[in-house]
């Protein structure tokens, strides 16, 4: 740049700094700077309230996600063996008649569905399979999965899925069942989430009959952190109960997880030291227990269903959790459970992993049961 052109630019720097007539310099007052900044914390706390919702939304969405395929992923051997046995029904179908709803119930029957889910299943079916004019395998199998779905939606209306817990003290959970069923493995889990929740967590080893029961719950309490009440083995149950419910309301303890006896010399005995067990409980703690679970081994099939009748007669079962749901390729047993028993599955197994123990939920397992073995509905 040349001396002349500096000092023009120079010159034109200084003319711009002079205020033009009629032009008047304003300056803000302290009171406009203060609100403007106001508008602008306001409008920064609005933007953040915004980003924080919408990322809310989308880890609610990625959890809602990763459940499904939690269940999707547990429920492939009961799915693909479905599929199995659809697939064998089908391989030498001609047409619709007596033989081939007699083969239809026997596979339903395999599947653990259950002896009056599979006889309602093939009666409805007559007259859909009329209704739809079904005549290909594809049209016939169809309208198997959408009854099993209406069946399964049907028995479950209504039903409490929910866990539920004390508005005030200590939540007592009792859990029954025979032995080998995975009770004390679900308690240990179950102590675990609520521990890893931040609540204060008690396990009552019940089970005072078999003296692996009390080593197992031990070793679970020392390993995720919580209180233990344990007497020696052939104890008195109803005493350990009693021991551990007057300490949770006098320790102020969250949840209590009480295991029990899954065999005694005869079942007249186990059903009454599980009244028992109860009466102690609810005389410390009225409202108490919140929940009898009974643990049963999706595995063991019509076993299971029968196990539950038992229980059921003899205890007032709140809810079922069905353990090694992963581990079975008929886990009709769900469907069966709704429709002869008409009590809530609560809990499942869907894995070996401490986390593998989910809330049952109905949407997710008739997508996990289902998926890819029906088209989707058009509303």
């Amino acid at each position: 740049m040349t001396t002349q052109n500096a000092d023009q630019a120079t010159e034109k720097v200084k003319e711009d700094s002079v205020e033009q007539p009629g032009e008047t310099a304003v300056e803000k007052s302290p009171a406009e700077t203060t609100e403007k900044a106001a508008e602008e914390e306001t409008e920064a706390t609005e933007d953040v309230a915004e980003h924080e919702k919408e990322a809310e939304q989308v880890e609610k969405q990625a959890q809602t996600k990763s459940e499904a395929s939690r269940y999707t992923h547990g429920l492939k051997k009961t799915r693909t063996g479905f599929k199995g046995r659809i697939n064998a029904l089908l391989a030498n179908f001609r047409h619709v008649d007596e033989d081939f709803f007699d083969d239809l119930e026997e596979m339903l029957i395999e599947s653990d569905v259950g002896f009056e889910a599979a006889m309602k299943i093939s009666d409805e079916l007559r007259d859909e399979v009329k209704f739809q004019n079904a005549k290909s395998k594809a049209e016939v199998s169809e309208v198997i999965v959408e009854k099993l779905v209406d069946l399964y939606e049907e028995a479950g209306k209504d039903q409490d899925e929910a866990l539920h817990f004390a508005e005030k003290g200590p939540t007592v959970f009792l859990f029954v069942g025979v032995n080998g069923v995975g009770k004390t493995t679900t308690i240990g889990k179950l102590a675990k989430r609520y521990k890893d929740e931040g609540k204060k967590v008690m396990v009552a080893a019940g089970d005072t009959f078999r003296a692996g029961a009390i080593q197992q719950l031990d070793e679970w309490a020392q390993r995720v952190g919580v209180t233990i009440v344990k007497k020696p083995e052939k104890s008195d149950p109803a005493s350990v109960v009693y021991d551990a419910v007057t300490k949770a309301k006098k320790e102020n303890y969250d949840i209590l997880l009480v295991d029990t006896a899954g065999r005694l010399q005869n079942k007249v005995n186990l059903m009454n030291e599980l009244e028992k067990i109860q009466r102690v409980i609810t005389r410390e703690i009225p409202e108490a227990p919140h929940e009898v679970l009974l643990a049963l081994d999706a595995t063991t099939g019509q076993n299971a269903l029968s196990q539950a009748k038992q229980f059921k007669d003899a205890t007032n079962v709140t809810g079922i959790i069905l353990t090694k749901l992963d581990g079975t390729a008929r886990g009709g047993i769900v469907l069966a459970i709704r429709n002869e028993l008409h009590i809530p599955v609560k809990l499942v197994g869907l894995g070996e992993q401490v986390d593998d123990l989910r809330d049952f939920n109905t949407e997710d397992f008739a997508y996990g049961l289902f998926k890819g073995l029906i088209t989707p509905r058009e509303d």
